[in-house]
Order: structure tokens, then sequence, then C-alpha cells
């Protein structure tokens, strides 16, 4: 149980360990369906009931509700909660079609925008989510929560800028860098090829790395007085305009 917590509660264990938690019946199914290997799950039986999840995994523990309740992260989950060994994330692991559509996002830090993304990749049917010196890990257990498993849906890796800007120009892959200096509206851009969408924290934006590495600059038109969308549904927005050229 106290190892459980700490991996919830701390990234240095998570990263010392190799294992992350996994809550939630959608969310482990994503998981295992990705090929995350299970070492071990923890069950309340007052809670959860589909024990066809359990089949299979070796070290499996039924616990109390108030066990339970102090090792979840968050209560509403369904009883089921799982310690799961980590994968590399590297881009050499990114397996991409002809014209791959790409969210590429730079130190956004806050896990909560990052699994908001991830949710609207997957349902735009991006081919990867490129997290350049991202301030947050990849197991972060508000990640998960946040992206409802679309964590384990899309392949994402975690990378330093220099590496995943020579990665997009050795193979051709269009950088689209959003901001709002000298840039275009964001549906005049052709996407239809192989495309990377660069976004930076709602603060600072990106930085001159991006910039200038960029094939061309974009912006969502803001027709009131506010100068900036929330970074997941500014991602959002972009993702599904190539969506839209791309089935036209």
């Amino acid at each position: 149980m106290k190892q459980v917590m700490l991996l919830q509660q701390k990234s240095s264990e998570r990263r010392k360990t190799g294992l992350f938690v996994v809550e939630g019946v959608r969310e482990l199914g994503h998981c295992m369906k990705a090929g995350y290997v299970v070492d071990s799950i923890y069950y309340c039986a007052s809670l959860f009931s589909d024990m066809s999840v359990l089949v299979g995994v070796e070290h499996v523990y039924e616990v109390t509700p108030q066990v339970y309740e102090k090792m979840a992260y968050r209560g509403s989950t369904e009883g089921l909660l799982a310690v799961v060994k980590a994968k590399a994330h590297g881009l050499d692991t990114l397996n991409l079609p002809e014209n791959p559509l790409i969210m590429v996002l730079e130190s956004v830090e806050k896990p909560g925008n990052l699994g908001a993304v991830l949710r609207s990749a997957d349902a735009a049917g991006a081919d990867a989510v490129i997290l350049c010196d991202p301030l947050t890990d990849l197991y972060n257990p508000n990640l998960i929560r946040a992206s409802i498993g679309a964590l384990f849906t899309v392949p994402t890796v975690a990378v330093g800028n220099k590496e995943c800007i020579a990665f997009l120009k050795e193979r051709g892959i269009k950088i689209l860098t959003a901001q709002l200096q000298d840039s275009e509206l964001y549906y005049d851009m052709d996407m239809t090829c192989g495309t990377a969408i660069v976004m930076g924290t709602e603060a600072t934006g990106l930085t001159n790395e991006w910039r200038q590495a960029a094939d061309a600059h974009i912006r969502i038109p803001m027709c009131g007085q506010l100068d900036s969308l929330n970074v997941s549904v500014s991602a959002a927005i972009l993702l599904y305009e190539a969506v839209r050229q791309r089935k036209a």
C-alpha cells in the first residue's frame, strides 16, 4: 500500500522503480491493449465486480474500502487500480504513416492540459503527440486521469527540442507553430501533407528555437477582448482543421 501511494505522489519514485499506477477499468483496458505489462492489481470487491479484468494477472490483491480509499488517487474510480511497468518513449518507437499528423507541445506543464490534448489527439486520429522539454512526467496520475486513457491510445513520446526538430526536418514534416506574431490564419494553411502542429504554454508561448525552425506560423482569430485560448482548446481546433482538410 505504501509503495502504491508513493507511486501516486512522487515522480521520483516512478522514475526509480519504472512503475506507475493506473486507476479505473476503462483506463486499464486501454493500457493493457497498448501492450503494457501489469505488475499487480488491487481491487475492492464492494466497488468492483468485473472479475474478467483480472484474468492473466499474476499478482491480484483484494483490499478493503478503507485501504482502497487511501491507495486511490481519485475516489470515483470503480474500485480497481493497477501497478504497471513503464515503457520507453523515444522517437524511435514511432511508426508514422506517409503524411502524419503530429501534435507537439513545448513545456506545457499542467497535467490536466496535457491529458486534454491527448484526448483531442485521439479523437482527431493524430499519429503522435510529442512533448518537448516537458515539465511533467508522462505517468503523472493527473495526466492519465485527464486523458481518460488516451496516453495509451495515441503514441506519445518525450524528447528535447533539438531532437524533435531534427526528427521532423529529416522526414520532411511541415512544422506549423501556433503564435500571434507574424502568422497566418490557421484555416488558410495546407495541412494535408505531413504536418506537425507546435504549441507552447499560454503564458509565454513558444521559444525562439521553434519559431525559427517553423515552416509557417499560424494563429486562431480572436474576435473578443482576450488574446488567448486554453492550450487544449486551441489544440483541438487546429487538429480538427487538419481532419477537415484531409476528409474534404
